[in-house]
């Protein structure tokens, strides 16, 4: 069963600058394109690192201020006054950059963002060559799935394809991206697979398993039985 991936939400044509590129160049982008971050690359469109907001309201923050450095300085402090120092991407960078890849799943690269607490992801191929980026909003598109595809994603892909259950067996229901499924089937271990499943599909918010079985499987005692309604 197929989930949604990066490759799926990422945007494509992705605006970048060189390592040269000069300040403010990089901001004239940044506004001109309503970006809030652009990856810098090479020749061969390798990330080689990537310029935020953050990274170029540095010198804003420092303006005015004398050029001095302290004698215990943090390495935070020191890289702010470095960038603010700086007049080219190479020096603005924050690098190496927090990437990932097309195929990654969506709930991979959601945890590598919070984790690393960045906003977008420059996706790279097999060679490490940019093509794409992607952004929490980017992540959140797969919850604008329509009530009719999450469903069909459950019937055909879940119960059909995955489970071989006959048609008429379970009920599928789908509510603002909450699913609820219904009716009878023989094993435990059946429903709670059904109800697994269809939460991992694509848009899905919430599972109500309400799939009734027979006969319990994932216990010892076969003799725990729960009536088909």
């Amino acid at each position: 069963m197929r989930t949604w991936q990066v490759g799926d939400v990422m945007t494509r044509e992705v605006v970048t600058v060189q390592a040269e590129t000069p300040y403010r160049e990089i901001v004239d982008v940044v506004l001109r394109r309503g970006v809030s971050a652009v990856p810098v690359v090479d020749g061969f469109r390798r990330v080689l690192g990537v310029v935020s907001e953050a990274d170029l309201l540095h010198r804003v923050e420092r303006a005015g201020e004398p050029a001095q450095r302290r004698v215990f300085e943090s390495r935070r402090r020191r890289g702010a006054r470095e960038r603010s120092e700086a007049l080219v991407a190479g020096g603005l960078m924050t690098a190496p950059a927090v990437s990932t890849y097309p195929q990654a799943p969506l709930s991979v690269a959601a945890r590598l963002m919070d984790r690393e607490q960045v906003k977008r992801l420059p996706v790279l191929d097999d060679l490490g060559r940019l093509v794409g980026i992607v952004s929490r909003s980017d992540l959140l598109r797969v919850h604008l799935r329509s009530d009719a595809e999450i469903r069909e994603d459950v019937v055909q892909e879940v119960l059909r394809r995955v489970l071989a259950v006959r048609d008429g067996l379970v009920t599928v229901g789908v509510r603002h991206g909450e699913v609820t499924l219904a009716g009878g089937l023989d094993r435990r271990s059946a429903v709670e697979l059904a109800g697994r499943l269809a939460g991992q599909v694509s848009g899905v918010v919430r599972v109500i398993n309400a799939i009734a079985y027979n006969a319990d499987d994932t216990v010892t005692d076969p003799g725990q039985v729960m009536p088909v309604a």
